[in-house]
């Protein structure tokens, strides 16, 4: 019986880490074969999840000898870390690993939403050499606007800054006197919206989050301003996004997470036909590179938490 379990996806470098020092099962598809994973949790030590395997109450009580939680990833929504906490599991997230992959993503994403000509490639090749009505706009003098200023936020308004962007935040938590405030605004939630050209979310998904963007902040934006979601499925009433881009009272989207994952074709229909939309399955803080850094970061903290050296 496997010490570790890894029910879904990880860097193979890293997996080969974890079993040179502990009987370890890797299996991607645990994933989705909940009874699967079910039956490998009465020996393990540790659990190494992403985004859905979900980490409650009921798979914990199979797991007794669970010490430790390792999160290939930062966002905590999938895992009760109170749970956890009351027995004694060590829940280690991923923190810092992944910000450049979703700093870039949102960046690109700002980029192709505001020019965008990069999403109609198809009516060039069909030979109708459309230049007037794909001239868009630059990022430059541009504000965008953060809401949530946590360490991923940082990376994207540094980015934003260099080419030339203004830049807006509201984080209610973050102190006022952190250099992180040198570059952008500190404004509240309600300025965001009027202000921005780009909206980027950056908050987890809570009580306080939970349809955060809805029909009445949407309305509150400029009508060409595009939104940007990277952070978590649910905190973008999905619906009224699509109703306001329908509707031409909202210039685009990009939206990497969604309030139903894997997105089935009965939810995805709200989007059909839209334009200005990119729509990507939770890939945005996934990279080679990142996936890289987040396996090791993580096989090295669950190793120390099982006191084998890494």
């Amino acid at each position: 019986m496997a010490d570790i379990v890894i029910s879904e996806f990880m860097d193979e470098v890293a997996v080969a880490r974890l079993v040179q020092a502990y009987d370890t099962l890797y299996d991607p598809r645990l994933v989705d074969d909940p009874a699967a994973l079910h039956g490998h949790l009465a020996s393990a030590k540790a659990l190494i999840v992403r985004n859905r395997t979900q980490v409650r109450e009921a798979l914990l009580g199979l797991g007794p000898n669970l010490k430790v939680v390792g999160r290939l990833g930062v966002g905590l929504d999938n895992i009760d870390v109170d749970a956890c906490r009351a027995r004694s599991i060590k829940v280690i997230p991923a923190t810092g690993a992944n910000d450049l992959s979703v700093a870039e993503y949102v960046i690109t994403s700002a980029l192709m939403l505001l020019r965008g000509a990069w999403l109609r490639s198809a009516e060039v090749a069909e030979g109708t050499w459309p230049r007037q009505s794909m001239m868009g706009r630059e990022l430059a003098g541009k504000t965008i606007g953060l809401v949530g200023y946590g360490s991923i936020a940082r990376e994207v308004a540094w980015r934003a800054h260099m080419l030339g962007m203004q830049i807006v935040a509201y984080d209610p938590y973050l102190a006022a006197d952190h250099p992180g405030w040198q570059i952008a605004r500190n404004v509240s939630l309600d300025a965001v919206l009027e202000l921005a050209d780009v909206v980027s979310l950056h908050t987890p998904l809570t009580d306080a989050t939970r349809n955060m963007i809805d029909a009445r902040a949407l309305s509150a934006m400029k009508p060409d301003a595009v939104v940007i979601n990277a952070a978590r499925g649910g905190i973008v009433d999905e619906t009224a996004l699509a109703e306001a881009i329908r509707a031409g009272q909202l210039g685009g989207a990009a939206l990497d997470v969604f309030a139903e994952e894997p997105l089935t074709a009965k939810a995805g229909a709200k989007f059909k036909d839209l334009t200005n939309l990119i729509l990507t399955p939770h890939i945005a803080g996934v990279t080679q590179e990142s996936n890289q850094r987040v396996s090791h970061l993580i096989a090295e903290k669950v190793l120390e938490a099982l006191g084998a050296n890494a």
